[in-house]
């Protein structure tokens, strides 16, 4: 029991990495190329078709992390939620389809209503994101 709980965390943590997909580098050579930046900050692709699927983990996600969430729909693919623990941060994360095989999720960061451009807080949320999607294909098996 104490073998497989071991090889399922370091399967978690070498697959994490393995996970998410970032937007192509080389676009940030281009004319309004600090809104590129954000949006390679704020976007990663995820290995799955199942919309349902990513969007309940994106909601697990942002309330493991200390978010309450304000609206969530599927038909949209959009989850907003919001932090107040001594500041205010809201984010909306959408997530929609990227061909049969992939779905895109896009996260988008306010803090008091001024957009956040600091990659740490997506950073935080993609790599949690990343786990939870993890365990969620693993548990399935």
């Amino acid at each position: 029991m104490k073998r497989l709980i071991s090889a399922m965390l370091t399967a978690l943590f070498l697959a994490t990495a393995g996970c998410a997909v970032t937007p192509d580098q080389g676009l940030l050579d281009t004319n309004g190329a600090s809104q590129l930046k954000l949006r390679q900050i704020q976007t990663r692709y995820f290995e799955t078709s199942d919309k349902q699927k990513t969007l309940e983990c994106v909601i697990a996600t942002l309330q493991d992390l200390g978010f309450v969430i304000d609206k969530a729909s599927l038909d949209l693919g959009s989850v907003t939620a919001t932090k107040l623990s001594g500041y205010n941060l809201r984010m909306t994360v959408n997530v929609t389809p990227r061909g049969a095989t992939q779905m895109t999720v896009r996260a988008n960061a306010q803090y008091n209503a001024s957009p956040v451009e600091d990659p740490l807080p997506y950073q935080s949320f993609f790599n949690a994101l990343s786990k939870s999607m993890f365990l969620q294909a693993h548990l399935e098996e």
